[in-house]
């Protein structure tokens, strides 16, 4: 340890943590608290019908989709739940008991008058298939409440037609797995934001009020924690009709209340926004609104920008481009791949596109870390994504209609510039080298995608940035949820030009960033200036699992993008719940210092940022450099 070192050291042991009772959550628990529950370690991946088929299902449809996806050897290559979205109700029995439309599913009759989706899940099963049921955390659907297509919809009594969890949600998750031997749930939130006392449908006897607690377009109107406790019920009653785990969770509340912030302690996959339409700049919207959440989806719980839409409108097989786009895209996030088109038509072109195994293999690597963007802005975008066996994913997106230059350099995949860098496209197969950097020509909305190999700028370890999936911001220091800003807004299909345009409405903008700060400035402390590193705000607790690296390192302070500047923050290392060390109180405008621990055995590690005094709006903090090395 060097000389300021053991000063910062001993000065620390003399500065006593600030104590009081706001700071609870930032102390060590020395667990991991990111969702772990039902079998999620890699992102989904299979096929939905809503997008196909929207209201329209029925029994021949379901397995005629499931047959293809085996037979056209998609199933060997990991795509296995086949999902049954809206359209399966018939009515809610007199004793809550859900009934299936056996006009429909005609499987599902039984001898005793009740219907049953066991003979369906049992032939996917034997298909080596897993199967997947939808749901509403409301009262009443999506389509009951804003679609016209009552032929699709439950029917009978009002009673009679609440086929929503509300109010039933240890009996109904009994009966879809262990009764119906479901493996997937995806659950709604219609019924909670579009049933206000003033709703026509209300109005006119259809279907009961609903007070709303989601608003989407504003996250000051929502009741953010009565949402988050409605879906915390769900995750409570699949640990307990699942003792064998054998689960996934998919929340599906459109980026609405925060959910981005929470669903990683909830469940195995959220939406991230509105729903995806076959329209290039809705594509990049979905894209944009998960793109900066790397550190928020770790293996057991991914953030999900919705269905892959490959094979209809802009992505069909007429513009093979655009689909090789989204498809390249969603892995690089660990997206769940779930396929939204009626595979039984399928162009030969669409379906080596979703089998491509060299780009699934991105999404189904096993380290779990979503791609960091390592270049941003509105034209081009250079996405980066530390692999298990340590080399890179790249992918070089081209925004725009048309065509232009893009430089890929060795800091973009924090390589050394000196020494040879190795890249293969993984829609060509072909390889090229460079060393320092290298152009491409990119088509228009083209995205070139390779992986990488090449000598590590940090040879004996990892920058935290590198390794999202490894880190949970257990507590990232917002107090008040903002919407972003910065996601693409295009014009809403199904509102044309009508009203004021799309205005930010997802909550996270503060949260924590890979090589940036929490609100997307460069990272900086007195002017000196980060590549690598981890920007959050101040009062904040990140939980870092540890892989057998020996040494946490970082170069710590109060970042130059600070507002407030009036509170000192002190910064703290953790392991397995026990103190390693910690800074001296740091001031905007001083200089960063360095702090390091011995993490020899430590499996948990919690880096802790803290002010002296509870803030309305903490300032963004940098960990500078931070890294785990052996």
């Amino acid at each position: 340890m060097t000389r300021g070192l053991l000063l910062l050291a001993a000065t620390a042991l003399l500065t006593p943590a600030p104590s009081s009772v706001w700071a609870d959550e930032l102390d060590p628990t020395g667990q991991w608290t990111a969702y772990e529950g039902g079998n999620a370690a890699l992102p989904p991946m299979g096929w939905n019908s809503w997008n196909a088929f929207a209201l329209d299902i029925d029994e021949e449809k379901i397995l005629g989709s499931a047959e293809t996806i085996v037979a056209s050897g998609l199933a060997a290559k990991g795509y296995r739940y086949i999902d049954l979205d809206e359209g399966w109700w018939a009515r809610r029995g007199a004793d809550g008991r859900l009934v299936i439309r056996t006009d429909r599913f005609p499987s599902a009759i039984r001898s005793d008058g009740s219907t049953s989706f066991r003979p369906l899940t049992d032939r996917l099963h034997r298909m080596g298939l897993k199967a997947g049921i939808y749901s509403e955390i409301g009262r009443n659907s999506c389509g009951q409440i804003y679609s016209d297509d009552k032929a699709g919809l439950p029917s009978g009594t009002v009673a009679e037609r609440e086929i929503g969890l509300y109010g039933h949600v240890d009996q109904d998750i009994a009966l879809y797995f262990a009764e119906w031997g479901f493996d997937l749930i995806k659950v709604d939130g219609c019924g909670i934001r579009g049933l206000p006392e003033t709703s026509p449908r209300v109005l006119s006897g259809e279907f009961r009020a609903f007070p709303p607690l989601i608003d989407s377009d504003s996250l000051g109107r929502t009741d953010i924690p009565a949402v988050r406790a409605l879906f915390t019920q769900v995750t409570e009653a699949l640990n307990r009709h699942n003792p064998d785990k054998d689960f996934i969770f998919s929340l599906c509340i459109w980026g609405s209340a925060d959910v981005r912030s929470w669903a990683k302690n909830v469940g195995n996959m959220s939406r991230t926004s509105e729903d995806i339409f076959p329209i290039w700049g809705r594509m990049l919207f979905n894209l944009d609104s998960s793109s900066r959440r790397a550190l928020y989806a770790q293996p057991g719980s991914w953030n999900d920008p919705d269905m892959l839409y490959v094979g209809n409108g802009e992505f069909d097989a007429d513009h093979l481009t655009e689909a090789r786009t989204h498809f390249s895209l969603w892995a690089m996030l660990n997206a769940p791949l779930i396929i939204g088109y009626d595979l039984r038509h399928a162009a030969p072109d669409l379906m080596a596109i979703l089998g491509n195994e060299r780009v699934i293999a991105l999404n189904q690597d096993p380290a779990g870390n979503q791609a960091v963007l390592a270049y941003d802005s509105d034209d081009v975008q250079i996405y980066a994504k530390t692999l298990a066996d340590g080399s890179k994913a790249v992918a070089i997106l081209n925004r725009t209609s048309a065509p232009l230059d893009a430089i890929l350099t060795a800091d973009h995949l924090k390589f050394r510039a000196d020494a040879n860098i190795g890249l293969t496209d993984l829609w060509t197969g072909e390889s090229l080298h460079f060393r320092g950097e290298h152009g491409f020509a990119l088509a228009p909305r083209q995205t070139l995608i390779f992986r990488a190999n090449g000598k590590r700028a940090l040879p004996n370890g990892y920058y935290l940035s590198e390794m999202p999936g490894s880190v949970n911001p257990a507590v990232d220091g917002i107090t008040v949820p903002q919407p972003e800003p910065v996601t693409h807004r295009a014009i809403l299909p199904w509102q044309a030009t009508h009203g004021t345009g799309e205005h930010p409405r997802y909550g996270g903008w503060g949260g924590a960033q890979a090589d940036a700060t929490p609100y997307g400035e460069e990272l900086a402390i007195a002017g000196h200036r980060f590549t690598s590193g981890i920007g959050v705000l101040a009062n904040s607790r990140l939980e870092v699992r540890n892989d057998g690296f020996t040494r946490f390192s970082a170069m710590v302070g109060v970042d130059d993008s600070a507002r407030d500047r009036s509170e000192p923050v002190t910064f703290a290392i953790y392991g397995d719940g026990r103190l390693l060390a910690r800074s001296a109180p740091k001031y905007f405008g001083e200089s960063p210092s360095p702090i390091e621990a011995n993490v020899a055995g430590v499996k948990l590690l919690e880096i802790v940022a803290r002010s002296a005094h509870p803030m309305r709006f903490p300032d963004p903090v940098t960990w500078g450099d931070a890294a785990l090395t052996r």
